[in-house]
């Protein structure tokens, strides 16, 4: 009896373990191997418990929990001091409660068994002896490693002949699961290994690590290059993180605004670009810095006056002299002429040769001079005219030496007068070539 108590206490403690290596879909297949406790039970019985061996088990997942397969125990019990030999063959159906941390399982069946003395060998099937038996019972299923279990089941199995035995029969074995294919020979059965087709390690569930990073190939964006989770599996020598796949300059950290290059003089253009690396420049002109001839501040490009240091407000030439503003908005600057004539009189020539002094102190201004007429005779003579009396002021200065480059001409013909046509003072006054800052006469 005391032993009956023990085997049943290690029941009762499989029971209350937390843990599942369950027979399911991916792994259909158990095969048990273990010990038996046979307990007969019924009036005019006094059984004594005996350890017996072996109990196996072949079983085969059908679904929803459902799981059919058979028994053949061999065991050992006594009645009255009487040693018996047990034998049992069943057919099983068996259902799992759970599949969570803790998996019991119900089975029921019909077989046969026999019970038999030690001096009588008619115990094995088939036999006279042999009783068809309906049982019922409860079982666990405990991992211990993969695959591997620690079974344990109790079962109630009543016999329909007369001349045997009503009895309790109680496993405690290991219990194997098997039975999904494994075609890359990885240990990772296929339903679980996400590479099937690839050897692989379990951590990454069956998958590789080609180049040792801890990061799987199917989850490697380059699987032949070890490199940063963060980066996807992808390297990045120069840890500016942007990948070496993506960086243009992959041995020097940048920013991904230079597209992983550095841009050591901070002109905006990466210096693998940059034909002057530096020393700050412009990006049209390949990162360096325009020409200055003048030291002015405004490149040659926009500069007006390039060999002339000058200011950027004026284009890069020097600011023109008061006098010369002052000339230029003064009555000298306005030349004028008699009717329908381009000759230009004495007072007009002394105006143009201080105005000559001026340019020759001032050797980088340009000037426009603008032509003008009253308005009499047609317009389209009064436009010629006006065209003439600017060329005559400006034939009038070359010939003085100043660099014909210098003068524009425009003429404006009767269309913008600045006295009224109406009085003969007015158009005399209308009938001139202007120097001043309205652009008769005015520096470029």
């Amino acid at each position: 009896m005391k032993t009956k108590n023990l085997f049943l206490s290690a029941i009762a403690v499989l029971f209350m373990t937390l843990g599942l290596n369950a027979q399911n879909a991916e792994n259909p297949w158990a095969i048990s191997v273990g010990i038996d406790l046979i307990s007969l039970q019924g009036d005019n019985t006094d059984s004594g418990v005996k350890i017996g061996a072996p109990a196996l088990s072949l079983s085969r997942y059908l679904g929803a929990g459902f799981s059919i397969g058979g028994q053949y125990v061999i065991g050992k019990s006594a009645n009255n001091g009487v040693d018996l030999d047990y034998l049992s063959m069943d057919g099983i159906i068996k259902y799992n409660l759970g599949a969570g941390k803790l998996n019991p399982y119900l089975f029921g069946g019909y077989g046969l068994t026999n019970f038999s003395d030690n001096d009588n060998d008619e115990g094995q099937f088939p036999s006279t002896e042999s009783s068809r038996t309906v049982l019922g019972g409860i079982g666990i299923n405990v991992p211990v490693g993969d695959n591997l279990n620690i079974n344990a089941s109790a079962s109630y199995r009543a016999a329909n002949e007369s001349g045997t035995y009503n009895h309790l029969q109680h496993v405690i074995g290991l219990n194997y699961t098997f039975g999904t294919g494994d075609r890359d020979k990885d240990g990772v059965s296929d339903k679980k290994d996400e590479c099937p087709d690839i050897p692989g390690l379990k951590e990454f569930n069956g998958c590789p690590d080609s180049d040792g990073d801890g990061i799987p190939d199917n989850k490697d964006a380059c699987p032949e290059e070890a490199g940063t989770e963060a980066l996807n599996g992808c390297p990045d020598n120069d840890g500016d993180g942007i990948p070496n796949s993506e960086d243009a300059c992959p041995d020097d950290a940048g920013s991904a605004e230079m597209n992983g290059c550095p841009d050591s003089d901070g002109d905006g253009v990466a210096d693998n670009e940059d034909n002057c690396p530096d020393t700050p420049g412009d990006k049209e002109n390949n990162g360096c810095p325009w020409a200055d001839a003048d030291g002015d501040g405004v490149p040659d490009k926009d500069d007006s006056c390039p060999d002339v240091a000058g200011d950027a407000a004026n284009n890069g030439c020097p600011e023109v002299p008061k006098s010369l503003v002052e000339f230029l908005e003064s009555d000298q600057s306005r030349i004028l002429f008699t009717a329908s004539s381009s000759n230009i009189n004495n007072g007009g020539k002394a105006s143009l040769d201080k105005l000559k002094e001026m340019l020759d102190m001032y050797p980088t201004a340009a000037i426009t001079i603008a032509g003008h007429a009253s308005s009499d005779g047609s317009t389209a003579y009064n436009q010629k005219l006006s065209e003439q009396r600017a060329a005559s002021v400006k034939a009038y200065l070359v010939g003085k030496g100043v660099d014909a480059s210098r003068i524009d001409t425009i003429g404006y013909g009767e269309s913008k007068p600045i006295q009224p046509n109406n009085t003969r003072k007015g158009r005399a006054m209308n009938r001139r070539a202007e120097i001043n800052r309205r652009a008769e006469i005015s520096v470029n």
